[in-house]
């Protein structure tokens, strides 16, 4: 897959880094859901008109199909509230990768309605203030990965945000901490393992604090270890995600709601043990 120029934008160079120091011993406790900065400014009114009580992502009556093939969505509906968690679940081909692809922009239906933050999304450009809101982990970590070190491309999104080198530096020494990857920074990234590339590939994501999480199979390639953790901290964070998955008992533990994407609409999935 080729990923388009504007999620590639960069304000640094990669080379000598100014954050691939090695991490402090402690890093600053996670903050609490109340004060955190995702769901302050999920809950504020957006700025091109989305209420507080409005979901985050509305989608009615997409139709999409890739040419010559059958059709792919049919109808198919959804919203995202904020704090929601919401795991997706289908057979192999059956669209979820597109669907979240298609929430960024980087498929576009044709009919139907895509409501962002408020707005209504019909062309690419509507798209474009997303990356950086919107934080998408990609299901091929080399799609996400294309700096030299471990740092670089976890700085990549900071430094994009407008934030300073001290703050970059700190971003980076906590995301990785919460992952266990202490002292990755100056690691070759494409001499990491699939499984590593994948908790980097999670990094780049959380490091930019997004509204809302796009997940496509964040724990595929991971022994139980790093599974477990990356599963603990997905818990704690409290922005609005959408998580495609095979695990269903990972889906289970972790999300609100489950639906499955079946013949081209969503359907609700009954959860064994639903969350209040």
């Amino acid at each position: 897959m080729t990923v388009p120029l504007h999620l590639h934008e960069r304000a640094a160079t990669p080379g000598d880094s100014p954050v691939a120091e090695p991490p402090e011993t402690s890093h600053p406790a996670p903050p609490a859901v109340a004060t955190h900065p995702a769901i302050q400014s999920s809950m504020r009114p957006d700025s091109v008109g989305c209420e507080p009580s409005s979901p985050l992502i509305r989608l009615d009556g997409i139709h999409f199909q890739y040419e010559g093939q059958p059709p792919l969505f049919q109808g198919l509906a959804f919203q995202l509230s904020a704090g929601e968690k919401v795991g997706i679940i289908g057979a192999n081909g059956s669209g979820k990768t597109t669907f979240l692809l298609m929430l960024m922009g980087l498929v576009q239906p044709q009919r139907g309605t895509i409501e962002i933050f408020g707005r209504v999304r019909t062309r690419p450009a509507d798209f474009e203030d997303l990356p950086g809101k919107i934080g998408l982990l990609f299901q091929d970590s080399d799609d996400q990965l294309f700096c030299p070190t471990v740092a670089e491309d976890v700085a990549f999104g900071p430094f994009n945000q407008g934030k300073s080198v001290a703050e970059v530096r700190q971003i980076v020494r906590r995301t990785l901490a919460e992952l266990g990857l202490e002292g990755w920074e100056n690691r070759i990234t494409y001499r990491l393992s699939g499984g590593e590339k994948r908790l980097v590939a999670l990094a780049t994501v959380l490091a930019m604090d997004p509204q809302i999480l796009l997940l496509d199979e964040p724990t595929t390639g991971l022994d139980p270890t790093a599974s477990a953790r990356v599963e603990a901290s997905l818990a704690r964070l409290p922005q609005a995600m959408i998580i495609v998955s095979h695990d269903r008992d990972l889906l289970e533990r972790l999300c609100h709601r489950l639906l499955i994407l079946q013949e081209g609409i969503f359907l609700p999935y009954p959860k064994e043990d639903a969350r209040s």
